[in-house]
């Protein structure tokens, strides 16, 4: 619902400059004026951050076929999800060819991920038309996310991890240091999500968005502090960025990096963690 909002205030806000776009923008959704002159919160520095810190290499990292080189070179190719194909348009694919399962996603976009478990009884129409959506969409103009500004819009497929407890961790990173990590439960029923420091102990707060269960009980893998050094070493000299992994049965695989979560307006539930996430990120000069 959310990214609905925005795609019809981005498009009736479209002409303006960045600067006063994210402004609007984060006033709607924070419901407080957004300080770029003087950022303290989380969410205020990721602002900062979309207008303020743009390296070439952000392209890299937020394109979803691209980033995989770039993953490789810094951890090893052996935590990449093998890519099925990568396609410019919808006719280029040949549904035949596309192995029983998978999983597709467009490579510019933000979320809109196309899970097919069988393709004999998969609705390739229904897929195919959010995808076309997705094609046409510049995900840049939603949210002023820099990184996105000029990335090709391609279809990727990738082999679909067989697992019926496939959690993904999201560790946040600050220049380089993972501070907590995140994970997502209950996603088609009543979604929420816990975050958790680096020992794995739960936290007090959450996203007002997908709410805390602090009765949930997750068992966290055994290989916790290798996911952690492996987001840390793609992590290096990036102010904040979020690495994702899946992990499958004890296998790491990479999901993607995020340089600006929930496009920096997302509320906590409680506004005292977006202060402390704020001193952590240390803004460039």
């Amino acid at each position: 619902m959310h990214s609905n909002i925005n795609r019809v205030v981005s498009k009736i806000l479209k002409p303006i400059p960045d600067k006063l776009y994210l402004k609007c923008i984060f006033y709607l959704r924070m419901q407080k004026r957004l300080n770029l002159k003087k950022p303290m919160t989380f969410n205020e520095k990721i602002q900062w951050l979309k207008l303020y810190d743009r390296k070439e290499i952000y392209h890299v990292i937020v394109d979803k076929y691209e980033v995989k080189k770039y993953v490789s070179q810094k951890i090893g190719e052996e935590y990449i999800i093998p890519t099925v194909g990568v396609w410019k348009d919808i006719k280029s694919i040949n549904i035949n060819a596309l192995p029983n399962s998978f999983v597709m996603k467009a490579t510019h976009d933000s979320g809109g991920v196309y899970i097919c478990k069988n393709k004999n009884n998969y609705n390739f129409k229904e897929c195919f038309y959010k995808l076309e959506k997705s094609m046409k969409h510049d995900f840049y103009l939603n949210s002023r996310e820099w990184a996105y500004k000029g990335v090709n819009s391609r279809i990727i497929a990738e082999e679909f991890l067989e697992d019926n407890d496939l959690k993904d961790y999201k560790f946040f990173c600050f220049n380089g240091e993972c501070k907590l990590f995140k994970i997502d439960f209950d996603r088609e029923t009543k979604h929420g999500a816990n975050y958790y420091d680096i020992n794995g102990n739960i936290l007090p707060f959450g996203e007002k968005i997908c709410p805390p269960n602090y009765n949930k009980i997750i068992n966290l893998p055994t290989n916790l502090n290798k996911m952690i050094t492996l987001a840390e070493k793609l992590a290096e000299e990036i102010p904040f960025v979020r690495v994702d992994f899946y992990n499958q049965n004890g296998k790491i695989y990479f999901g993607e990096m995020t340089l600006y979560p929930s496009s920096g307006i997302g509320p906590f539930t409680d506004e005292k963690w977006d202060l402390k996430l704020g001193e952590w990120i240390s803004l460039p000069r």
